[in-house]
């Protein structure tokens, strides 16, 4: 127990510490989120060791990677689905997930028809969109044309690897997997009209929570914790990965409040962003060896490079085809746009952990694939800045 706390305590002086850190850096060039992972990585076992990954702080980690796809869930707009960015961002990850698999064919470290190469291939098609909000935000990039490209190419990249990872990381048979599926997004369904319904017509439990939102019970806020920890917990009663039923925990609260509501998403921020979302970007940190990564150097560069080929160049590619797309962003906006989209981390935790629980990859493999997911996270948006901060002084020179 003593031993638990003291974890969290430093886990908490690291989350702290983090933000000072980064505002430091001239230009925020360098994510909160990275300040994170280093601090994680240093003080966790395999180096300094004063962090220890015991069951609790294992279970809050948990926890947090759940409520960071539940924010992230909660942001997409429908339209970041079904527009015309949307339509192709769906394409862009389907050519990826089959470069992807050609990519581990050819791969002579992995399998293309076992666990540890269709974890690889999926990890590859990755967009971290809810480590991306924050940094979006930030740089005042939300509401923009190139925030909104994000969002509609990010998406794809959160919401089909999990969907990959249900079907393909599954132990069951193909047709059992597809049944569960669709178990789960029946009582989904459930969870999102039955309330959305009952919130329309008045009814007098949703005017006791609006009520009582400003009070010691704050209802609101508890009936969306009860709804992440009921989706992600039928999420693992069905041997799905949470990441799953948090995702559609954010999907099923945004279409019962369509609106949205700025300050209970206030208050879920605050919790998420204030102690969860940190401690599991802390973990996470932890949980590299960074003498084991540096064993398999080429690996963590090759994955990298791998990740702008099969993420970042169809995403530019698909920007650029059509008149309407290229005078929606200019050159310089679409690199951008590609460079965001990828930036991977939470997916590539969840799938290793798939493929190290099964015996089908060393944690030695699966910390280095985690380490490039880390990298991704600073090299990425620090890309994507130098590319903006670069035309950004040139175009007015050019005119």
């Amino acid at each position: 127990m003593a031993e638990d706390f003291i974890s969290l305590f430093v886990i908490a002086l690291v989350a702290l510490a983090c933000p000072i850190a980064a505002r430091l850096v001239p230009g925020k060039l360098v994510p909160e989120t990275v300040f994170l992972l280093i601090g994680g990585m240093v003080l966790g076992p395999h180096l300094v060791g004063v962090i220890h990954l015991t069951g609790p702080v294992d279970l809050l980690s948990e926890l947090g990677l759940a409520f960071l796809f539940l924010l992230a869930g909660y942001e997409i707009n429908p339209s970041s689905l079904t527009g015309s960015q949307g339509k192709r961002g769906l394409a862009t990850w389907a050519v990826s997930i089959v470069l992807a698999f050609v990519a581990v064919r050819l791969s002579p470290d992995f399998s293309a028809s076992h666990i540890d190469g269709v974890a690889v291939a999926i990890a590859m098609t990755t967009t971290a969109l809810g480590t991306l909000l924050p940094i979006l935000k930030e740089r005042g990039l939300s509401g923009t044309p190139v925030g909104n490209a994000i969002l509609s190419y990010g998406t794809w990249g959160e919401l089909c690897p999990v969907l990959a990872m249900a079907i393909l990381l599954s132990a069951r048979s193909t047709w059992q997997t597809v049944v569960i599926l669709l178990l789960f997004l029946a009582v989904a369904v459930l969870a999102a009209v039955i309330p959305s319904k009952m919130h329309r017509a008045g009814s007098k439990l949703f005017a006791f929570a609006e009520k009582t939102r400003h009070t010691n019970s704050q209802t609101l806020v508890r009936a969306v914790v009860a709804l992440l920890v009921g989706l992600v917990a039928l999420s693992a009663v069905f041997e799905l990965d949470i990441v799953l039923g948090a995702f559609a925990a954010g999907f099923v609260l945004r279409y019962i409040v369509p609106e949205g509501d700025h300050e209970l998403e206030r208050k879920l921020e605050g919790m998420a962003y204030g102690f969860f979302i940190p401690l599991f970007f802390i973990v996470s940190g932890a949980n590299i060896d960074i003498m084991g990564v540096f064993t398999q150097p080429t690996l963590l560069v090759m994955f990298i490079v791998l990740l702008l080929l099969i993420r970042a160049l169809p995403i530019f590619i698909a920007q650029s085809i059509g008149k309407a797309s290229r005078a929606l962003l200019n050159v310089h906006e679409r690199l951008t746009v590609s460079l965001y989209c990828t930036t991977a981390l939470p997916i590539i935790v969840a799938v290793t952990a798939v493929a190290v629980n099964a015996g089908a990859m060393t944690s030695d493999t699966a910390g280095t694939l985690v380490a490039a997911g880390a990298v991704t996270v600073f090299l990425m948006p620090l890309l994507a800045s130098i590319v903006n901060r670069y035309y950004s002084h040139k175009e007015p020179f050019e005119q």
